[in-house]
């Protein structure tokens, strides 16, 4: 029985050893998502969405709501700027002061 559970233990610790992701940090994601507010069809456009996400989960399990809701916000504007390319060539973003502000 010992045995079954250190067994366990190891295979618990090393599956989330193995799963850890490195979480972004909120100066990479301000200056990413100001490169794709000045050029919206660069692959980091899409990447940076989901690392926005890991970001918002981590701030959600520290209870910083406001955080999490102006990264929402962030993320919302960079998919907007994405799939609805306007005619404008450089897009102003409003959440970036809150991400600056709460984050």
């Amino acid at each position: 029985m010992k045995f079954l559970t250190i067994l366990f233990l190891k295979f618990l610790l090393l599956s989330n050893f193995l799963m850890a992701e490195t979480i972004p940090t909120k100066t990479k994601i301000l200056k990413q998502s100001n490169d794709c507010f000045k050029d919206t069809r660069i692959q980091s456009c899409k990447e940076l969405v989901s690392e926005i996400e890991k970001l918002q989960l981590v701030v959600f399990d520290q209870n910083r709501f406001k955080c999490q809701s102006s990264l929402l916000g962030l993320q919302t504007e960079i998919i907007e700027a994405y799939f609805f390319n306007n005619s404008s060539n450089e897009k102003i973003s409003i959440m970036v002061p809150y991400v600056i502000k709460n984050c």
